[in-house]
């Protein structure tokens, strides 16, 4: 962890020039609105959620966020991968914070946004890149000096992808509501001369982005559907209808199949992303939401925010093989890059859990929030990046 006044990656709070924005879910319908919908049908028992840590390991005036009190080691494969960090887009805390995946300890102060959502690195860890989803725009950072600089892309932008290849920057342009006069645009950025260098019609309300491993193909989920994009020519070339909200999204290492979150159905559907149609439907508790896969496709880790609980998928089978309790409303999930481990970010719990994949257990807790109310941090977006140099 840094010293108190070494550089990292921490810059001074930005001034807000529009109004403030908390938890977009594609539109103006706030996050915790859809996931605890009124009206809802009967409360589920839910998995007993992990014990809080008192955050320890704080130095004077870094945020109150802090590892498991008792931590273990890094794992060999991790530490045998290379060093990285993790991302943590903090939406309810009003900034993106850096923490060293290893130890889980923070690396700064962190970069001040307007309930920034989405966060994504490029392939060398030099530069990352923030939804700032309270405002229009998307936020360049270089980790190493912590300097920031705003690129317009337009209202209210929720989520954020940089290409495998680190040549192009996707940002989900949500736009103020879900009808006439919502955004249908995925703002596609020059990591070069960070520009906007062109705009795509995607859909309503364009939520998440994610790029096959081959980098050929983006995919979009928005208020109607998902919506595959072309990445040599930025255009779509195929729109699959979704009257489920699609929410979260993630494409297997093949490229084969697209795993789509469908919160109000309670599953998650496999799609053939060279057909695009549906290939299975893997049920999955209450108000599923984010969804990532393993490194080596066997496995999909699903977050199911009304249950409080993270679903294993065997993805040879479509079948849930465990369900681990997490904190509570967890809102994003994100597969290390070695595959060792799963980060669960909770919304109302503002921590981190982290699922040793091996195992299928909880083996830490990141806590966080600077005071006692549930929505301090609200951790609902994560990236993994290299460390850079």
């Amino acid at each position: 962890m840094n010293a108190p006044g070494e550089k990292g990656f921490d810059v001074p709070k930005q001034t807000s020039r529009r109004r403030r924005l908390f938890l977009m879910a594609g539109g103006a319908a706030g996050l915790l609105a859809l996931a605890v919908p009124a009206g809802a049908t009967r409360a589920r028992p839910s998995p007993p959620s992990p014990p809080r840590p008192t955050p320890v390991n704080t130095a004077p005036g870094m945020p109150k966020w802090g590892p498991d009190p008792q931590p273990r080691p890094p794992s060999a494969s991790r530490l045998a991968a290379g060093e990285y960090r993790a991302y943590v887009a903090l939406a309810g805390d009003y900034r993106v914070v850096a923490v060293d995946a290893a130890t889980r300890t923070f690396m700064g102060r962190g970069v001040a946004t307007d309930a920034a959502q989405g966060v994504a690195v490029t392939p060398d860890g030099g530069k990352v890149y923030i939804a700032n989803t309270g405002q229009y725009d998307v936020l360049v950072v270089d980790p190493l000096t912590g300097e920031t600089r705003p690129v317009h892309v337009g209202p209210f932008p929720r989520d954020v992808a940089v290409s495998p290849d680190g040549r192009k920057v996707y940002a989900a342009v949500t736009g103020g509501d879900t009808g006439r006069g919502g955004s249908d645009v995925v703002a596609v950025i020059d990591p070069v001369t960070d520009e906007v260098v062109r705009r795509i019609r995607a859909g309503t309300a364009p939520r998440q982005v994610v790029f096959s491993a081959d980098g050929r193909r983006a995919y979009v989920s928005h208020d109607g559907g998902i919506a595959v994009i072309d990445t040599s020519s930025d255009t779509v070339v195929r729109s699959i209808r979704d009257r489920f909200c699609p929410q979260g999204i993630a494409v297997d290492p093949s490229g084969r199949r697209l795993y789509v979150a469908e919160p109000p159905a309670g599953r998650v559907s496999v799609l053939d992303t060279a057909t695009g149609r549906v290939r299975g439907r893997i049920p999955a508790g209450d108000q599923p939401w984010a969804v990532d896969v393993t490194p080596d496709g066997t496995k999909a880790y699903i977050a199911q925010m009304n249950d409080n609980a993270v679903a294993v998928v065997d993805t040879a089978s479509g079948r849930v093989r465990a369900t681990i309790g997490v904190g509570k409303l967890p809102a994003s999930v994100a597969v290390t890059p070695d595959g060792s481990e799963v980060w669960v970010g909770n919304i109302l719990s503002g921590s981190v859990s982290v699922i040793d994949v091996a195992s299928g257990t909880l083996i830490a807790t990141v806590a966080g929030g600077t005071g006692t109310k549930p929505l301090d941090a609200a951790p609902v977006g994560i990236a993994f990046g290299r460390t850079p140099s």
